[in-house]
């Protein structure tokens, strides 16, 4: 268990699971981690017992947290890092990322005592409409940034 890693994910854009991809390759190239992926599409319980970090990951959808990954803020988090993070078109905003902080993070995290993370971020969206990207502020060096954070804080 020691070092095993899972990135479970929600997403309709899928701007979520390339942050994802993003932060698998960084775990593990850099950092020597052995990471697993869920998408909670495909597998929306995964078995979380043999995992020491716990990341989850949900897109924002008419400002709400998709519903299989907001499940997995009920689990029982106790001797696990967890680390959470969100895809939202605000977050990619500077004037309105603090507000999709506080909005998407601070105060979902306050309704489920159990998790505490170890690290959290609001990463840039995309939105679409008709099947087009109608707004996208995805940008990969911010979410390779942010894993490089994280994966020093799972290895020290």
């Amino acid at each position: 268990m020691s070092g095993h890693v899972i990135i479970a994910f929600e997403t309709k854009s899928g701007v979520t699971g390339e942050s994802a991809d993003i932060i698998v390759d960084v775990l593990r190239r850099k950092y020597g981690l052995n990471v697993d992926v869920v998408n909670l599409k495909e597998n929306p319980r995964p078995d979380l017992a043999q995992y020491k970090s716990i990341f989850i990951g949900s897109g924002i959808r008419m400002g709400r947290w998709y519903r299989k990954s907001k499940k997995l803020l009920n689990a029982d988090f106790e001797g696990k890092n967890l680390v959470v993070f969100v895809s939202a078109c605000s977050a990619g905003d500077p004037k309105t990322h603090d507000e999709a902080v506080g909005k998407y993070l601070n105060d979902m995290l306050a309704k489920y005592p159990r998790a505490k993370p170890l690290a959290t971020a609001a990463l840039d969206g995309r939105m679409k409409m008709f099947g087009k990207a109608q707004a996208e502020t995805c940008d990969p060096d911010k979410v390779r940034a942010w894993a490089e954070e994280v994966g020093a804080k799972l290895t020290k």
